[in-house]
């Protein structure tokens, strides 16, 4: 499965003018996480995701697939 959460993070991130480094300054994210977060790391932390999607304005919440 691709890593659609971390491309769209990436994007999101790009699209506010945001380097890694400031998003990681700004959310209180390691830049470690957010590096590995965007390159595709089957296992990251979800609490960490939700700051993420928080700091550009987003949640987690489960939605069903469409068959």
């Amino acid at each position: 499965m691709k890593n659609s959460i971390g491309t769209w993070i990436k994007a999101k991130r790009r699209e506010m003018g945001f380097t890694q480094e400031q998003f990681s300054i700004y959310s209180g994210l390691g830049l470690r996480f957010i590096r590995e977060l965007e390159q595709g790391k089957a296992t990251v932390r979800m609490d960490k995701v939700e700051v993420a999607l928080s700091m550009l304005g987003y949640h987690l919440e489960p939605v069903k697939d469409e068959d």
